[in-house]
């Protein structure tokens, strides 16, 4: 393993290492320096959040039109589970690849080409006629969404100094339960209404409409993003400074050890820790995007699918301002107990999940549990800062992040057929516990104390 102890020197193209102390820096009260931060959250997290928003809008739309579609594709519960997991295997191999390719042509270029492929890839999935034709498309649009996660959380820390990045990434994955409850209710207007597009059926409509929506929205991607500080016109020349002194601080006053060699990630033990911690605080996270409303449906039989689909905004929307709550509360922390108290507390509510008798009960646990996923999320991507910088940094956010999203093929296919095979949910959540408490203790000991990588 190829370790260089150093201090960064340079904001250009590395990520910012994060202290682990008592807890991030402290806001500039500067009102120049207020007004920078939000000149950049405005211009960027917008329209990143809205890309990721199609993103994840596509990947979990599966979900909302199970029911329909496996009735015309003639799919068991294992067989749409397999056609959800199946999305991460490409995920998964297009990952770091795809962030080494936009460490070399820009985030501009890169994001603006894969929401036209992903796009494509999801307009034509509406029309599969067949189980084989739908696991191919799934396992390209893994392929084709596999560069996006891991290359906007790289570019974020070329613009966000150590004091704003618990902020801004909280406010980006702010988008993953407004694209929940977008997707749901989108879904099930469309279901709600067959052959209101072009005579489609409702899912096939849930496809076709989605996909479009990720085609327009590479248009102002492609007219919004600078790939580099130094190269934002919509900057002032003493804005310009004022950020690069900023970076320049948080990099002369990095102590950690840092991996900057793209293949040193690879080697790395405390790396590929991190990587099955984020495995295990995601796991829960594709039953529940893919078989929320079955669930609910077993849990409380009396409901109808699409009235199913509608429940499943609930836990979005709490969980929307559990994250800027805990948001607020975790720049206080460090990283790793940031991460730690909402993530053990999911666990603990996807056991009761598991035993809910019905439908109240087994909802309200769901709030607490997607709630404190979400929030756990933004707060474990300050960790790995602390250990990569350069082009480690481009394939260990990569690596990180590929393993953590292969916990969608185990997840969904796992819950899927202990479905199939029992009747029920519980075993799958049960078993979404155990793992999740893993990733916990897993973070507990070796995110508490980075310098000593």
């Amino acid at each position: 393993m190829e370790l260089e102890r150093r201090r960064c020197t340079s904001h250009g193209a590395q990520p910012l290492a994060l202290t682990a102390g008592h807890g991030p820096a402290s806001d500039n009260l500067d009102p120049s320096a207020t007004g920078l931060w939000r000149k950049i959250y405005w211009r960027l997290i917008p329209i990143l959040s809205i890309a990721y928003l199609c993103c994840y809008i596509d990947r979990v739309n599966l979900g909302y039109v199970g029911v329909p579609l496996s009735k015309d594709l003639g799919l068991s519960a294992a067989g749409i589970g397999f056609a959800a997991g199946i999305f991460f295997l490409g995920y998964t191999l297009a990952e770091i690849p795809g962030n080494l390719i936009q460490y070399r042509v820009g985030a501009r270029k890169w994001i603006t080409c894969i929401l036209i492929t992903w796009g494509l890839i999801t307009v034509a999935t509406a029309a599969v006629d067949n189980a084989a034709t739908l696991y191919i498309a799934r396992a390209l649009l893994g392929f084709a969404e596999g560069g996006l996660l891991a290359g906007i959380l790289l570019y974020l820390t070329h613009w966000m100094p150590r004091s704003q990045q618990s902020k801004a990434l909280s406010y980006f994955f702010l988008v993953i339960p407004v694209s929940a409850t977008t997707g749901a209710l989108l879904a099930s207007f469309l279901l709600s209404h067959y052959g209101l597009v072009f005579g489609l059926a409702g899912w096939r409509s849930v496809f076709l409409t989605e996909g479009t929506l990720s085609l327009l929205i590479a248009v102002p991607v492609w007219f919004t993003l600078t790939d580099k500080p130094q190269d934002a016109s919509w900057l002032t020349s003493s804005e310009r400074e004022m950020l690069h002194a900023e970076l320049d601080r948080d990099a002369a006053s990095a102590q950690a050890v840092t991996l900057t060699l793209a293949r040193a990630p690879l080697r790395d033990r405390h790396v590929w820790a991190l990587a099955f911690a984020y495995f295990a605080i995601v796991f829960g996270l594709s039953p529940l995007a893919f078989f929320l409303p079955k669930m609910i449906t077993v849990v409380q039989h009396s409901l109808h699918n699409n009235q199913a689909v509608l429940i499943t905004i609930i836990p979005e929307l709490i969980a929307a301002v559990g994250m800027i709550a805990w948001a607020r509360l975790a720049r206080r922390r460090t990283p790793a107990t940031a991460t730690i108290i909402p993530a053990g507390v999911a666990a603990l509510a996807m056991a009761v999940a598991a035993y809910a008798s019905n439908a109240v009960i087994f909802v309200s646990a769901v709030c607490v549990a997607v709630a404190g996923i979400y929030s756990a999320i933004p707060q474990f991507w300050r960790l790995p800062p602390l250990r990569l910088s350069g082009p480690a940094a481009a394939a260990g956010l990569a690596l990180i992040n590929s393993v953590g999203s292969s916990s969608g093929f185990a997840g969904a296919y796992v819950t899927g057929f202990a479905e199939d095979v029992t009747g029920s949910f519980r075993d799958a959540l049960l078993l979404v516990t155990v793992i999740m408490l893993l990733g916990v203790l897993t973070i507990a000991s070796v995110g508490r104390h980075p310098r000593t990588w």
